[in-house]
């Protein structure tokens, strides 16, 4: 049966996915973190239910990415309730696969059935008992947290409330660069790079995040930030920036962009990634019907291929990266022209349409796609 299942896996993790958004309460300003987490919590929770069909050695481990999650939903002030509801719906739907696998095999009415049944019921106990016991111990923690009021004052200011900012001991009225960083060395970094670029810094650390603003009274020159995290910014620890914006609408907008950028500083090949350079990206990861679209427009067609799609992927990536010139994708790839230009005719056939009609989609699956790998 676990055999069955896991042939079905991408089947049934749609499902969970989309009963799972279906119930519950959404966060009111979702961290990008959120939706990425819920993905991987929901794929850790389909590879523990079917483990537990086979396992023989007891009980295993809950995963870490169901616990992690269940932290950040309290980060993004989702209650325990709704988290548990997500949960239970999730189970009920995998349970729906048990059954068709069962009667499949005939297996109702056994013994070993009822064992199934009997064991699957425990397991999710323990998973809800396991995130109502993490859940909580997030809230707790952020309740006694030294900058919890800071942390909350600067949440409702991104809401839109009216809140008095003469606390923060920060011009809002100035340009700003809103930066989200994370790591045990990101605050120093943030505090050394705000330094360096003589600005005005209002920094808070929320959960292991670190979300922090540059003030300046002037724009700040893209070329002097560049400069500066060249000279300063510690190789491989993540750093997404917003684009510079003014006064207290801007403030709010420039940290946005940062958010939305900040998935791919986490997963993508270059630790620090600027809103303009990957605002198509960034809203992509966010939109779960566009990128398994372009997956299914553009991507499993070249996977036809007997080695699965690769040389087409790695060619069309050098085509892009050279600015859809042939000779010098060609050179990059250490072939032929000929060679690029009939691996390019290919693609065509395959997907059905010329490249440079739907190169930035096609450009955009192939990122998306490069960005799971380099997440696995």
């Amino acid at each position: 049966m676990a055999e069955r299942l896991s042939a079905r896996r991408a089947e049934i993790e749609d499902a969970l996915m989309a009963r799972v958004r279906g119930v519950g309460e959404p966060p009111d300003s979702p961290d990008p973190e959120y939706p990425a987490g819920l993905r991987k919590a929901v794929a850790a929770a389909l590879q523990y239910g079917i483990e537990a069909l086979e396992s023989e050695q007891g009980a295993a481990p809950i995963p870490a990415a169901i616990l992690q999650q269940s932290r950040v939903a309290a980060r993004n002030g989702v209650g325990a309730e709704s988290v548990l509801r997500q949960c239970s719906a999730g189970y009920n739907v995998f349970n729906t696969f048990v059954l068709e696998e069962a009667a499949r095999e005939g297996l109702h009415g056994t013994a070993a059935f009822g064992r199934i049944i009997q064991a699957e019921g425990g397991e999710l106990e323990r998973m809800l008992a396991a995130i109502s016991e993490e859940h909580g111990r997030e809230v707790r923690d952020r309740l006694h947290a030294p900058d919890s009021q800071r942390l909350a004052r600067i949440e409702r200011l991104i809401a839109g409330e009216l809140v008095d900012v003469s606390r923060l001991h920060y011009d809002f009225d100035s340009f700003h660069i809103g930066v989200i960083s994370v790591g045990k060395h990101a605050r120093a970094a943030v505090d050394v790079l705000a330094r360096a670029l003589d600005c005005e810094l209002l920094l808070v650390r929320r959960g292991e995040a670190v979300w922090a603003w540059f003030g300046a009274g002037d724009r700040l020159q893209q070329e002097a930030v560049e400069e500066q995290l060249a000279d300063r910014w510690p190789p491989r620890l993540p750093l997404a920036l917003g684009e510079p914006a003014k006064g207290l609408g801007g403030w709010r907008f420039t940290h946005r962009q940062a958010r939305a950028a900040f998935p791919v500083a986490l997963t993508g090949p270059n630790a620090v990634v600027r809103y303009a350079d990957v605002a198509l990206l960034a809203s992509a990861l966010q939109d779960d019907l566009l990128t398994k679209s372009l997956r299914q427009l553009y991507l499993v067609p070249l996977e036809r291929e007997r080695d699965g799609g690769e040389v087409l992927r790695r060619t069309l990536r050098a085509y892009f990266d050279a600015g859809r010139n042939i000779s010098a994708a060609a050179a990059a790839l250490g072939a032929n022209r000929n060679t690029v230009a009939n691996r390019l005719r290919a693609v065509e056939a395959r997907i059905g349409r010329p490249v440079n009609e739907c190169a930035t989609e096609l450009d955009s699956a192939l990122r998306l796609s490069e960005l799971g790998q380099s997440a696995a």
